[in-house]
């Protein structure tokens, strides 16, 4: 939406008079607005490359900015020489042997300078070798990335194929789903009418979950035909190493619209949703933000290495205490023996050389003390170094070639990008771990449900199939049985005939579950894919939970299968006409999930013009926004299904909905509104404030249950580390009881450990050493966890 212009926006910078000019005409060249203020000095001329302006750097050109060639080795051809010898002696024996390789070519040497020289050069060179094939490798995977193909607007017609490196800031390109961002980019449009998409950032963050960004409304209509005229400015940040921030502006047609992270592409994430989006480039290569968070390749040396020079210092003292031993006999007998009484012919000081002339003892004892280091220089093998560099080079051999170690799915096996650091891998004591996406597929499937306080589903859960404890209605069943579970759907493993085909209209409370399918239906910001069929993940979602929930809408009944900007429409199971009707429900809000919130909220109106908020989240910020009067008639049982799901090893959500007034929504509408417009620090903080005004007096529906299943190989993997001495540590936000079993189901936790509880609960729920079953002990260290936390 276009600014107020009274209300102006942090990195606004462009004058009245460069305001006015550019509003004249959306096809000529706009101008540049006013000088950059320190932090907010790149200037982006969309559609119009640096190549393409003068020369001069008159007005209206393109500042230099970098190449979008990229580079993560070590060396370069210049620099190879020099880094790689420093590097070489920083090790203690490359240094005494270079010392005494130096010394050597003195008439004190007992041998030739060639027999030192020799075996350092060798073992010198064979270390900087190995250098640079490692960096040679790096190079050929910067050469695959930089010669990467992708879409670019000519400025004239047509869009053509160039390599990553030739992208410059400005440029317009075209990327095609399931491709790689090559810069940090503005999105404009997508194939998508309503201009969003979704992008994966596990390469940027770890995290599998997709984020959905969203075009400004003023360009998400640009199309191939459109690109000929499109002229526009943008002024942002400077380059910075923020993934989660950006502030910005887009100067285009007259009119000024902030630029948030939501239309933020960055460099490495991938498209994942629809078919093609179109963006200007604004970061190109070292200046993207993922290269921005890439520090300068390090000089990794292992811990063994490191251990090794103690011992090489320690040997160097051998050598020097019997070499200074020797030297002080020598000395000491060489003065006795030309002392007159005891003069000794064979030493014939008269044909001595300076070196060692009996006359000058002292001297001779330094010399002889100087011949002796290099005399019992293989006190220090050097060969031990030589002899490591080819373990090491085998040890990436085997690595990489290690069937074990390869991933299918991805078709990766194993990379040994540093040999230096091969020996790591056995000095490990302790592992940090996600558990989702980590130690469980991410792959969600949802498998029970309760609805107005009873529960649905029948199929056991893989940690009740660890503890042998599922039962069903005609009998128990051990863990083999469970193959008889076939998912005819991704993402639906759910049976339960009460509910299935319709049959849930016959139940007693099918009012509150024709309300439970409609909030699973309509609360949400997935897509229908186009080409989704029975036997696939019919829609594209932030976070597969989502994408489970909606599946399992449809499955139900409740069929989501068209979204735009304003609307969403499902086909709904009507038990009144026994079949199904279409239903559209006008989009007014989207209240997104945060970490913060634990909730997501959508306001619509339905076709009959009732406003209603349907809400999903976790049961604790749900359970206190319910409604004193009506909103908690099945709380107790609600509670009682979602404890049993969470010792059973699944993630739950709460479910609930209120019905708006009008006066009620027209009023905080314009709250929020101002909130979301809002151009400051506080943005984020002032939007989820309005947000919890609307979100309250609720009426609970009941909860889901979902499913992520463990990797193959988990249990096994977890036990082996285990018993070899290794600590794990797993993190999750799941809820405890989730948690604990999951790790019993995954060989964590084991009956014969004792369990030990340290919360941030109240001293009301947790004693403060207190027993909590047998074996268990729940200690709650608040004000101690809270003072470190704090700090």
């Amino acid at each position: 939406m276009p600014m107020d212009t009274d209300e102006r926006p942090l990195v606004e910078l462009a004058s009245a008079a460069a305001a006015t000019t550019l509003a004249a005409s959306s096809t000529s060249s706009a101008p540049f607005p006013a000088p950059a203020t320190p932090g907010f000095s790149r200037a982006v001329r969309c559609n119009a490359p640096a190549s393409s302006l003068p020369a001069d750097g008159g007005a209206g050109a393109q500042p230099a900015y970098p190449e979008n060639a990229i580079s993560t080795t070590k060396y370069t051809p210049a620099s190879f020489v020099p880094k790689s010898l420093f590097e070489q002696f920083r090790r203690a024996a490359n240094c005494f042997f270079l010392v005494v390789a130096c010394v050597s070519f003195s008439p004190l040497a007992p041998y030739r300078a060639v027999s030192v020289l020799l075996p350092l050069v060798v073992v010198v060179s064979a270390a900087m070798a190995k250098e640079a094939v490692e960096d040679w490798r790096r190079k050929q995977q910067d050469i695959e990335v930089n010669n990467r193909k992708v879409e670019v607007y000519d400025g004239i017609q047509s869009f053509h194929e160039t390599e990553w490196k030739k992208l410059r800031v400005g440029d317009i390109i075209k990327v095609k789903k399931d491709e790689f961002f090559p810069a940090d980019l503005i999105f404009l449009s997508s194939s998508s009418c309503d201009g969003l998409c979704y992008v994966e950032t596990m390469n940027l963050d770890g995290e599998t979950n997709l984020k959905r960004k969203q075009a400004l409304e003023v360009t998400m209509g640009l199309n191939d035909d459109h690109f000929h005229s499109f002229k526009a400015f943008i002024r942002c940040e400077d380059p910075n190493e923020k993934l989660y921030s950006f502030l910005g502006t887009l100067y285009y047609n007259g009119q000024q619209y902030s630029l948030s992270p939501e239309q933020v592409l960055l460099r490495d994430s991938k498209l994942r949703n629809t078919m093609y989006i179109y963006g200007t480039i604004i970061f190109t290569g070292h200046d993207t933000k993922v290269m921005q968070n890439a520090m300068e390749p390090p000089s990794k040396r292992s811990s063994v290495e490191r251990r090794m020079d103690k011992i090489i210092y320690l040997l160097f003292v051998i050598l020097f205490v019997i070499a200074t031993f020797g030297s002080i006999v020598f000395g000491m007998r060489t003065k006795h023996e030309i002392s007159p009484g005891s003069y000794a012919w064979y030493l014939r000081p008269d044909q001595a050389n300076i070196f060692f002339d009996p006359n000058n003892a002292s001297f001779a004892a330094f010399c002889h003390f100087l011949t002796s280091l290099m005399l019992y220089v293989c006190l220090v093998p050097i060969s031990l170094y030589i002899s490591i560099e080819i373990v090491k080079v085998l040890q990436s051999t085997f690595i990489n070639q290690d069937q074990n170690m390869y991933c299918a799915e991805s078709d990766k096996p194993a990379r040994a990008r540093t040999s230096n650091l091969n020996e790591e891998l056995g000095q490990v004591h302790t592992i940090l771990s996600d558990k989702t996406g980590t130690l469980t597929c991410n792959s969600m499937e949802f498998l029970k449900c309760s609805i107005a306080g009873v529960a649905y589903g029948s199929r056991p859960t893989e940690v009740e199939t660890c503890y042998g404890e599922i039962v069903e209605t005609n009998g128990s069943f051990g863990r083999k049985d469970t193959t008889e579970f076939k998912r005819s759907v991704k993402g639906f493993n759910f049976t339960d005939s009460h509910l299935m085909n319709g049959r849930w209209a016959k139940e007693c409370s099918r009012d509150a579950i024709e309300m439970f399918f409609r909030v699973l239906a309509v609360c949400h910001t997935a897509i229908p894919v186009a080409d989704g069929n029975s036997a696939g993940m019919p829609y594209e979602a932030e976070s597969p939970d989502e994408a489970a929930l909606v599946t399992a809408a449809r499955e139900f009944g409740f069929e989501f299968y068209h979204r735009t900007q304003t609307t969403i429409s499902v086909h709904e199971y009507d038990p009144v006409v026994g079949g199904k009707v279409d239903r559209t429900y006008k989009l007014l809000n989207i209240l997104e999930f945060s970490s913060a919130r634990k909730r997501m909220s959508v306001i619509v109106r339905t076709e009959e013009g009732r406003l209603f908020l349907f809400c999903k989240g976790a049961d604790s910020v749900i359970f206190e926004r319910l409604s004193k009067d009506n909103g908690t008639a099945h709380l107790t049982k609600t509670k009682c299904h979602i404890d049993e799901y969470s010792e059973a090893g699944l993630r739950t959500l709460a479910l609930a909905y209120c019905e708006l007034t009008e006066e009620q929504y027209v009023v905080w509408n314009q709250d929020y509104s101002s909130a979301k417009n809002s151009v400051h620090t506080d943005h984020v903080a002032a939007v989820e404030k309005v947000s919890e005004d609307i979100e309250k007096d609720l009426v609970l529906l009941g909860a889901t249950a979902v499913e992520d299943r463990l990797q193959n190989g988990v249990p096994e993997c977890i036990y082996k580390l285990a018993q070899a001495g290794i600590k794990i540590w797993i993190l999750t936000g799941d809820k405890l009881e989730t948690a604990v079993n999951i790790g019993y189901a995954c060989n964590l936790l084991r009956k014969e450990m004792e369990e030990i509880f340290i919360t941030l609960e109240n001293s009301s729920t947790s004693a403060s050493e207190g027993s909590s079953g047998e074996g268990n002990k729940i200690v709650s260290y608040r004000p101690h966890l809270r003072k470190l936390i704090e700090n």
